[in-house]
């Protein structure tokens, strides 16, 4: 394990102020050939919110046709494009892991991506991270962490000393065998981004996901004392028994002051399938930006407007916008796992 005196640097929760946002987009030669312009269409809508707000970075084969997909739609002073071959779009998995110290001086942390556990080819979107630092955007130092296998949505930051995480993903034997116990795990991370404890979910999980339970389809941290879950309440939905285990296990959860967090419960999308397979869909997947909140809308009116509203309390003073995700469900994952943030 490559990591150099790491324990001085910290992994920024997500709504440390953001440099910039990543995307990688969706071609041909990507499982997304058979829907290409449906996934587009998402991909178009969620460039133009990001660089509405604050500067965008768009992997891409292609940049001069992105880049004609997106100059009528986007604010295309705020769009850098990186040419990159590319296996997928799941930037949230692949891309950097920047780590701050006190000082603000940056740390990329460049971990291997093996597909969730081997089950998709990732070795084009393993070079990504130095293909992106190459270019110069990056400032900090690069950190060689490919020894490790670990995915951004696999973890949850406080920005201080916690880590919230999943034990059905984490302790996967087809990720890390040289790290398969509990107490390896910890060490590990701990040292990687300077931690004092580690919160494990037990419980969890959406049918057709094929992440092993990555927590940010499952709860989230809002604030240093928020977290924001999905919530079922039908008896008859195959989630209800282990979401309500996995509810119970976060009232247990205290904060770094030894109070309960302040939970805010999701809907359950209704189910959607695709060839009588129902797919992951989960509001949790949502994006915190500067000034807003890009949260997947599922075309279910009501439930995407509880969604927005139980958003609207965990970020009272962000702007809670609302994607269509109905084209990246198809593929097992939704709005965050599309994106990737840097911290200033």
């Amino acid at each position: 394990m490559n990591s150099p005196s790491m324990n001085t640097y910290i992994l920024p929760a997500e709504w440390h102020r953001q440099a910039t946002i990543q995307l990688t987009w969706p071609h041909a030669q990507t499982d997304w050939a058979y829907m290409l312009e449906e996934v587009y269409e998402c991909f178009i809508r969620l460039a133009k919110e990001i660089s509405q707000r604050q500067p965008l970075w768009i992997v891409t084969p292609h940049p001069e046709e992105v880049r004609k997909q997106l100059e009528r739609q986007a604010n295309m002073e705020n769009i850098t494009f990186v040419e990159c071959p590319t296996n997928d779009t799941w930037a949230r998995d692949h891309a950097f892991l920047t780590t701050l110290d006190e000082n603000g001086n940056k740390r990329h942390l460049d971990f291997c991506f093996n597909g969730w556990g081997m089950k998709f080819a990732a070795n084009l979107d393993n070079q990504i991270n130095r293909k992106v630092y190459a270019t110069g955007l990056l400032q900090g130092e690069y950190i060689d962490s490919l020894d490790f296998v670990l995915e951004g949505g696999s973890i949850e930051s406080d920005g201080k000393d916690t880590l919230l995480t999943t034990a059905p993903c984490l302790l996967a034997p087809n990720r890390n065998a040289r790290h398969t116990t509990k107490e390896a795990l910890e060490t590990a991370l701990k040292q990687y981004f300077g931690l004092s404890r580690i919160l494990w979910l037990d419980y969890g999980y959406l049918a057709g996901d094929d992440t092993d339970s990555h927590v940010d389809t499952l709860a989230r941290l809002c604030s240093e004392d928020t977290i924001a879950y999905v919530q079922c309440s039908d008896p008859n939905d195959e989630h209800y028994h282990e979401l309500q285990r996995m509810e119970e296990q976060l009232k247990t959860f205290k904060t770094t002051r030894g109070l309960p967090y302040r939970l805010i419960p999701l809907p359950m999308p209704q189910a959607i399938f695709e060839e009588e397979e129902r797919l992951p869909a989960t509001y949790a997947n949502f994006l915190i930006m500067n000034e807003a909140v890009l949260y997947p809308t599922y075309n279910q009116p009501e439930n995407d407007a509880l969604a927005k509203a139980q958003l609207q309390k965990a970020f009272p003073t962000r702007e809670i916008v609302g994607i269509d995700c109905c084209a990246l469900i198809r593929q097992h994952g939704s709005l965050h796992c599309v994106t990737m943030q840097y911290p200033e």
